[in-house]
């Protein structure tokens, strides 16, 4: 699961400091690899993460989705060839908003690390141009997710839930 990437975590909201959360960065860093490497993508790459509020996402749901309400996670794709003689592509960012995180995975009887590693995962193969807006997209989408997580021991995140 060697993908070459530059993580970038930025904890913009010191709620994610957490004892169930341990060794974040780390943790968010792996689960980007494997999404990475569970997506095809094996070129170096960058990719910025931001955990974050209910608050923040909120405006940029609002400002980039014209949807004004806070969401789970957000991606933003840059996919920008990498200037001559750079050696690796800045594929985006991945944001996360705490309070719905949280919400979500008490809702849903999980732990907090494994829905938080599912959104990095989902949010990271929306940077590989993965999506679920058709049914089809959908399945094989959710097919990559459940793969990447089940290969960092996280379970099946749809099994008792609705697809997202």
């Amino acid at each position: 699961m060697n993908v070459p990437a530059a993580i970038d975590v930025e904890i913009a909201d010191a709620r994610w400091h957490r004892p169930d959360l341990d060794q974040l960065e780390d943790l968010v860093s792996r689960t980007i690899a494997a999404a990475l490497a569970g997506g095809g993508r094996h070129d170096p790459v960058e990719i910025g993460v931001r955990l974050t509020d209910d608050a923040e996402i909120r405006i940029l749901n609002r400002d980039w989705r014209g949807q004004d309400k806070p969401t789970n996670v957000l991606s933003f794709a840059l996919d920008e060839e990498a200037p001559s003689g750079v050696p690796v592509t800045l594929l985006g960012d991945v944001v996360v908003a705490f309070e719905t995180c949280l919400r979500e995975a008490e809702e849903e009887s999980k732990p907090l690390a494994d829905h938080l590693c599912h959104l990095v995962v989902h949010g990271t193969l929306h940077l590989l141009s993965y999506d679920h807006d058709v049914a089809e997209d959908a399945e094989i989408m959710e097919s990559l997710e459940r793969r990447i997580l089940a290969g960092l021991g996280i379970p099946d995140p749809y099994a008792d839930s609705v697809a997202a």
